[in-house]
C-alpha cells in the first residue's frame, strides 16, 4: 500500500475543494452576509490540502490506492465541507451528515428550520450536491494533467453501475465529456425555472439539487412552497434526463440519434417509472380525493423524484394511504440507469438479476443447454453476474443491519427501515419522523453515525467503502 500517493492525492483534491468554496463565498457577499464562514473554510482546506500535497510518491498508483483515494476523498469532502455549518450553530456530526447527504446527492437533512440558515450557506449546501452528483473523482480527473493510468483506476472505482463505460480511449476525455454535457443540462434547467417564475438563486440551488438527483430545498416545504404545476412538470423532465445514463446523451448526439432508444436499460427505466406513476395516479385519484390531473401531478413527480433518488417533495407524501406509500416505497430500491446521477441500485442490475433468473428457470427444464445471458445484444462475462449477485445481498445486508440498529436505538420500525434505505440508496426522505416535510435531526447521533456512513456506503456502490474495514486491503 502506498500511503505517501494517498496523501498526495488527497492534498490535490482538498484544494479544489478550497476553491470551490469561492463560489458560495461570493454569494455570501452578494447578500451582505458574513465572510468568515467561508474564508475560514477555504483557508483551513486549502492549507490542508497543501500540507499532504507535500508528501511525494513517485511510484504508480495501483487498484488499493485508486480505492483509498476515492471512498476517503468522500468522507475528507464531508469532514471540510461542513466547516461552514459550524460557524451557524450546526455540530459537528450534524454539519457532517448535512455535507455527507450534500456531496452523496442524498438530500437527507438534520436542518429543522430552514430558512433561519444564511442564503450563501443554504446555496452551499446544494452546491455540494452538483458538486457530488457528476462526482467529486471525475471533476478531478477532468481538470488535473498527467493522471493516465491511475485516472482510470480513480474513474473505475467512482464510476456509479456495474460496469465502466467509457467515450473516449483516454479517461481525462471521458470524464470532460460527462462534466461537459452535466453543465449544459444544468444550465438549460436554470433558465427553464426562471422562466417558469423562479429568481435566480431559486433557479440555480433547485438546478444543482435537481440535476445531482439530490433533493435540496432552501424553503422547508421543498418544492410545494412554489405550488406550480409548471415548475413541477420540469423538475419532473430534468430528473428524468439526470436519472439516464450521461454517456447515451453523448451517443445519442454524435453516433446515432435512436441511441436511447436502443438501449435496454432506458427503456426499462422509462417502463418502470412510467408504469409506477401510473399505477399511483390511479391509487391517489380512487383514495386520496384528489382530481385526475393532480393525481398525476403527483404522482409522476413523485415516482420520478424517488426512483431517481432526487428527494424532492411536491407534497407530504408521509400522509398518503399505506397503498400510495406501498409504490412510494417500492420504487426506492430500483434506482436510476448506471453511469447517471441517480441513486439507488440501478435498472440495469435488476434487468441482469431478472435474466439471470430467468436462465436458470431455463436450466432446469434444459440442463444441458448453454444460454448465455445478453444485455444490449451482448453476451454478459459471469463474472460481472456475480459481482451484481454479491453487490446485491451486500446491499440488503447493509440495510437490514443499519434499520436494525436504528430499531435498537430506540427509533420506530417504520422510520428505521425508511431511513436506512433513504439514506443507502442516496434518495433523501423517508416516512414517519423522517418524512418528507419532517427531517432527521430527532434521530441518536449514534443513529445519524451508522446514516452518515450508508450514505458513504451507497454513493460509492458499496464495495469502495467496505474494502477499507478488510486488514487484508491495508497489507502490502
Amino acid at each position: 500500500m502506498n500511503k505517501k500517493a494517498i496523501y498526495n492525492a488527497l492534498g490535490k483534491i482538498l484544494i479544489l475543494l478550497a476553491f470551490t468554496m469561492l463560489v458560495p463565498l461570493l454569494v455570501a457577499f452578494y447578500y451582505g452576509e458574513p465572510l468568515k464562514p467561508f474564508t475560514v473554510s477555504i483557508l483551513i482546506t486549502f492549507l490542508a490540502g497543501l500540507l499532504l500535497t507535500r508528501i511525494k510518491s513517485s511510484a504508480e498508483w495501483q487498484q488499493k490506492e485508486a480505492l483509498a483515494i476515492v471512498a476517503l476523498t468522500w468522507l475528507s469532502a464531508a469532514i471540510f465541507g461542513g466547516i461552514p455549518f459550524l460557524f451557524e450553530g450546526v455540530s459537528f456530526i450534524d454539519a457532517v451528515f448535512e455535507t455527507m447527504s450534500g456531496f452523496t446527492s442524498t438530500g437527507s437533512t438534520i436542518f429543522v428550520d430552514i430558512e433561519s440558515y444564511s442564503r450563501s450557506l443554504l446555496f452551499w449546501r446544494s452546491f455540494t450536491q452538483w458538486l457530488g452528483g457528476m462526482g467529486i473523482i471525475v471533476l478531478f480527473i477532468a481538470i488535473l494533467p498527467k493522471l493516465g493510468v491511475a485516472g482510470r483506476q480513480l474513474f473505475r472505482a467512482e464510476a456509479p453501475g456495474p460496469t465502466e463505460d467509457k467515450l473516449k480511449p483516454r479517461i481525462k476525455d471521458t470524464a470532460k465529456i460527462l462534466w461537459a454535457l452535466y453543465v449544459l443540462i444544468s444550465a438549460v434547467e436554470v433558465v427553464a425555472l426562471m422562466l417558469a417564475g423562479m429568481s435566480l438563486y431559486d433557479a440555480l440551488t433547485h438546478t444543482f439539487a435537481g440535476m445531482a438527483c439530490g433533493g435540496y430545498s432552501p424553503y422547508g416545504l421543498g418544492i410545494e412552497a412554489f405550488n406550480s404545476p409548471l415548475i413541477e412538470f420540469i423538475l419532473t423532465f430534468f430528473m428524468f434526463a439526470a436519472g439516464a445514463n450521461f454517456a447515451l446523451y453523448y451517443r445519442a448526439i454524435f453516433i446515432d440519434s435512436n441511441f436511447l432508444l436502443k438501449d435496454e436499460e432506458f427503456r426499462a427505466y422509462t417502463f418502470i417509472l412510467l408504469g409506477f406513476s401510473g399505477l399511483l395516479t390511479l391509487v391517489l385519484y380512487k383514495d386520496m380525493d384528489f382530481s385526475l390531473f393532480n393525481s398525476f401531478r403527483y404522482a409522476i413527480f413523485q415516482i420520478t423524484s424517488i426512483m431517481t433518488a432526487t428527494g424532492f417533495a411536491s407534497t407530504d407524501f408521509n400522509l398518503w394511504t399505506d397503498s400510495a406509500k406501498v409504490l412510494v416505497f417500492a420504487v426506492m430500491f430500483i434506482g436510476g440507469c448506471a453511469g447517471s446521477t441517480g441513486g439507488g441500485m440501478k435498472v440495469v442490475r435488476f434487468l441482469l438479476m431478472l435474466k439471470y433468473a430467468r436462465r436458470e428457470l431455463f436450466k432446469f427444464v434444459h440442463p444441458r443447454l448453454i444460454r448465455p445471458i445478453r444485455f444490449n445484444n451482448k453476451a454478459v462475462p459471469d463474472d460481472v453476474l456475480q459481482s451484481i449477485l454479491s453487490f446485491v445481498v451486500i446491499y440488503i445486508l447493509v440495510f437490514i443491519f443499519s434499520a436494525m440498529f436504528l430499531t435498537l436505538l430506540g427509533v420506530d420500525m417504520i422510520s428505521s427501515a425508511t431511513a436506512s434505505i433513504a439514506t443507502l440508496g442516496n434518495i433523501g426522505p423517508g416516512f414517519n419522523v423522517v418524512g418528507p416535510m419532517a427531517n432527521f435531526s430527532a434521530l441518536p447521533p449514534l443513529g445519524k453515525i451508522i446514516l452518515i456512513n450508508n450514505m458513504w456506503v451507497g454513493r460509492l456502490e458499496v464495495y469502495t467503502v467496505l474494502v477499507l474495514f478488510t486488514s487484508d486491503f491495508w497489507h502490502s
